[in-house]
């Protein structure tokens, strides 16, 4: 499926979705953001993928946010008076929400990187459950660069993935992260030494994932993001009532049964989300 800024497509359980503005460097704008939002609210309420590559194409993954994003058509923030900033909060919590239904995207998320991934980039793939680089990828938290500080959720999302004083290097300076050093401190899982094989590891990864039980790849995420945020008992606790929710013996005889007979295993994908407000209820 083709949009203006994005490709997607569904095969085999995997969707792939592709940034496709190689010419203006994959920036950002409020195009891509309303057609990123639409794709990953279709990936979460149909469930029809078990597992989402994000890759790129041309250069540079992303230069970051687009230049004339504010002002003109793009966003007005007005600092002119106290309703006009107060009215920041809203308006960055609707651009946050992107990058937070990754993270909330009911199937894991790789981040296949090559060249740049600049500014809302890192915001991007900070997101995502796993990333892959080519050897040529650096990451920049471009925005201390231009005057302002990073607010689509690298800063909140970093630390949590690498060192601390790394992130405050970044942060404060602006440097470039390169691959090497992305892969040295945890950023990233693999580097590749050119885009296709990076690609290819990335799908390769994805169809490993698409062969588990969807609930439990499930689970999993959510025990994973429920433990980062929490302590250990807690996330322990939690632990049991979602597994108590989830468990399924059916999925266990089935891996079984499929590993004996030398055949890939079949398990039932995830139901699609009904929304309460789209319910078909008529006023008697």
């Amino acid at each position: 499926m083709e949009y203006q800024s994005l490709r997607l497509t569904i095969e085999n359980k995997i969707a792939h979705l592709t940034l496709n503005r190689p010419a203006a460097l994959n920036t950002m704008h409020p195009v891509l953001w309303r057609e990123l939002t639409e794709v990953l609210k279709r990936l979460q309420r149909e469930a029809p993928a078990r597992v989402l590559v994000i890759s790129s194409t041309g250069k540079h993954f992303t230069a970051g946010m687009a230049l004339d994003v504010f002002g003109g058509e793009g966003i007005a923030l007005d600092d002119s008076s106290a309703g006009g900033r107060a009215n920041v909060v809203p308006q960055l919590e609707d651009m946050q929400e992107a990058f937070n239904l990754i993270e909330r995207l009911r199937m894991p998320v790789i981040a296949a990187i090559q060249g740049g991934c600049i500014g809302g980039g890192v915001d991007m793939v900070s997101a995502c459950d796993i990333r892959l680089a080519t050897s040529d990828a650096f990451f920049c938290i471009q925005e201390i660069n231009i005057g302002m500080t990073a607010d689509l959720g690298t800063l909140q999302r970093l630390p949590k993935l690498i060192p601390e004083g790394i992130v405050h290097e970044l942060a404060y300076t602006g440097r470039r992260l390169t691959a090497q050093r992305a892969l040295a401190v945890g950023l990233v899982n693999e580097v590749h030494d050119t885009q296709d094989a990076m690609l290819e590891a990335a799908l390769q990864m994805a169809r490993e994932i698409a062969e588990k039980p969807p609930v439990a790849i499930w689970g999993s995420k959510q025990a994973i993001h429920y433990a980062r945020d929490h302590a250990t008992d807690d996330a322990l606790r939690q632990m049991g009532w979602l597994q108590s929710g989830i468990w399924q013996g059916s999925n266990l005889r089935e891996a079984f049964e499929a590993k004996q007979q030398g055949r890939a295993p079949r398990f039932d994908d995830l139901p699609p989300l009904h929304s309460f407000a789209e319910a078909d209820y008529r006023l008697k």
